[in-house]
């Protein structure tokens, strides 16, 4: 079975952590698609001394291996702000598209979280969601995800960091016209995960309708 699921949606609303079990849930492959442009990020401002050179980015991510997406240290929020600006570069973003598309029509049905996914990456996905939150109830997830640092300070780098995403000329952090939108301000994490397995079940019996 071919079937594609797209979840977008802004840093820590929870879409990786839903993306990952609706995947498990259902059998499919998951990929989040967040660490590709952490991983090239994180080694072009490695390369560059703290400056990334939009041409050394694009190489980077035309030699990406997956192997290169185990490291820990692509969870930390300067792998986070890195992403951001390389995502923003459109060759690194052609470099990866290939990558991405494979990985959704693969046999066996696929899960891709991020954000242009539904919009960009598979358009043609069967189900979509976009994953959302309040700022201040991300900011306190993400704030006691890293550990560091004050909530006010973490709010102000999701804030930016949403901006430079929504505003960038390349492929904005949009949700889809037909995405299903699942706020999970006030929801557990397993409302949220039932919620979205839930209606990515009726997608599937859907299409076998």
């Amino acid at each position: 079975m071919i079937f594609t699921v797209a979840i977008d949606g802004p840093a820590a609303a929870g879409k990786g952590t839903i993306g990952r079990a609706v995947a498990r849930e259902l059998g499919f492959a998951h990929l989040d698609t967040g660490l590709l442009y952490r991983a090239v990020g994180t080694r072009a401002l490695h390369d560059g001394n703290g400056v990334i050179d939009p041409v050394w980015a694009a190489e980077i991510a035309r030699q990406l291996d997956p192997a290169d997406l185990e490291s820990p240290d692509l969870r930390s929020g300067r792998a986070g702000l890195a992403a951001s600006k390389v995502a923003a570069l459109p060759d690194v973003r052609t470099a990866l598209l290939d990558f991405q598309k494979r990985f959704a029509r693969r046999d066996g049905g696929a899960v891709l979280d991020g954000r242009d996914i539904g919009t960009v990456i598979c358009p043609e996905a069967e189900a979509k969601l976009f994953v959302t939150a309040s700022d201040e109830v991300r900011a306190a997830r993400r704030h006691a995800e890293l550990g560091t640092g004050t909530v006010d300070s973490v709010l102000a780098d999701l804030r930016a960091r949403d901006a430079r995403d929504a505003g960038r000329d390349v492929a904005p952090l949009r949700a889809a016209a037909d995405a299903f939108l699942l706020d999970t301000s006030d929801k557990t994490i397993s409302e949220g995960v039932a919620e979205a397995i839930g209606y990515v079940r009726d997608r599937i019996f859907a299409g076998r309708g």
